[in-house]
């Protein structure tokens, strides 16, 4: 979580880190910025260790919470 804030602020997207629920992180992202802030946040969660099998990511987005559930 650590590096996904670091680069929205590193690469100035227009995303805020809203909260962290167990597995599930929640941004609020500018339409503009969704596609790199999807990027950004797939590379820090999939590569956040070396491990044997991948770590896969499932992202979503909608105007809600209760949209993308």
């Amino acid at each position: 979580m650590i590096g996904i804030y670091r680069r929205i602020r590193s690469e100035d997207l227009e995303a805020k880190l809203i909260i962290q629920v167990h597995d599930e992180l929640v941004l609020e992202v500018r339409e503009g910025a969704l596609e790199r802030v999807e990027e950004v946040v797939r590379e820090e969660m999939e590569g956040v260790a070396d491990l044997r099998v991948p770590l896969v990511v499932n992202l979503s987005h909608g105007m809600s919470w209760g949209e993308i559930h």
